[in-house]
């Protein structure tokens, strides 16, 4: 019973810690915004790929390749400022294939590369600086964001067309891309009470979703909220945070309930996601920490910074004590948001497609 708990995923998760055993190549002159793992070779090795506010793309090998206690991930790929001369913002690995990878700058660009060649394949040019991009994992179509615009980019045609407007009245839209016809609701902060909501105007831009039914947002209210996405409420988790605009938060998978990491001053914060609890503090970057990234397949993290440095925080086991067992089941207890789908939702997307 007791070994079973201890190689749960929620043991391995607030277990995590520091590996001072484990270091990351320090390549980056300048902080790091953005970190993304993805398997670089199926079935083999994972790794990391990071942007830098001077403009520089890394790509780390995770594997202990010299299979001793103490090792050092090491940069395998460098993208210096010949292409790129501004801050990157995000970056992500193509979903269908990690030949290509894609980042948006400050350069007012979004551009996919060859992973081999590290040479732009396609680039796309915008009339202003490129806060964040996604891409779907389901379809081929991707989005590219800039304020006030949504805008659809196709990565096999160059096309981008510009379909989703937006505005400046501090909300969060949720949209179909396929119809086009206008947001399908706005998520409501105030569930309705419309006292509160002419009292206070809050940005909440989301940054990030947990399933199909629930999504986590952060925004320059410097608060996080959590949503039932197929009706807009909030579900009013309050995680008692203070976010900062930009900051690259991540969400554990495989466990059950989910926790949140979020950058927090120099540490990472972390939260059950459903109840707002705050869990624990990481402690171990000696500057802002802005990004960090779950690697659900050891139940390890990973953060960078403006200290320059990736670090990683793996699970260090140990026997359970009561509390920890008690803690472990009443976490078990607690729902997250339920949400009977929305007709709006229903998938609009068709095999045949490209």
């Amino acid at each position: 019973f007791l070994n079973g708990i201890t190689q749960s995923p929620i043991f391995r998760v607030l277990g995590l810690e520091l590996n001072h055993n484990r270091d990351v190549d320090h390549i980056h002159g300048n902080g790091i915004n953005t970190l993304v793992i993805e398997q670089i070779w199926p079935g083999l090795h994972s790794g990391i790929l990071s942007g830098g506010s001077n403009g520089v793309i890394m790509i780390y090998d995770l594997e202990n390749n010299s299979k001793k206690p103490q090792y050092t991930c090491k940069a395998i790929c460098t993208v210096v400022g010949i292409y790129i001369k501004f801050s990157i913002e995000t970056v992500q690995w193509y979903p269908h294939d990690t030949g290509l990878f894609v980042s948006s700058s400050f350069d007012k660009t979004m551009k996919v590369w060859d992973t081999e060649t590290l040479k732009p394949a396609e680039e796309f040019q915008f009339d202003g600086n490129v806060y964040c991009h996604h891409m779907s994992h389901i379809a081929r179509k991707h989005i590219g964001t800039k304020d006030p615009k949504v805008q659809l980019c196709d990565l096999k045609s160059g096309w981008r067309i510009h379909i989703l407007q937006g505005d400046t009245d501090s909300r969060n839209r949720v949209w179909d891309v396929k119809r086009a016809s206008g947001s399908l609701f706005t998520l409501d902060q105030h569930n309705g009470d419309k006292s509160k909501a002419s009292s206070e105007a809050v940005n909440t831009p989301h940054n990030g979703r947990v399933n199909g039914l629930l999504l986590l947002t952060t925004g320059t209210d410097d608060r996080m909220r959590l949503w039932n996405s197929a009706t807009g409420e909030n579900t009013l988790v309050n995680y008692g945070n203070e976010s900062r605009k930009g900051l690259k938060f991540t969400i554990s998978r495989g466990c059950s309930p989910e926790f949140v990491f979020v950058p927090c001053g120099s540490s990472v914060a972390v939260y059950g996601l459903h109840s707002g609890d705050l869990i624990t503090m990481l402690r171990g970057h000696y500057n802002n920490e802005d990004c960090c990234e779950f690697h659900p397949d050891y139940q390890e993290l990973y953060s960078g910074g403006k200290d320059c440095n990736v670090l990683a925080w793996v699970p260090v086991l140990r026997q359970p004590d009561t509390e920890d067992i008690k803690y472990i089941f009443n976490m078990k207890h607690i729902g997250g948001a339920q949400a009977v789908i929305n007709p709006a939702f229903e998938d609009a997307w068709s095999s045949g497609e490209d």
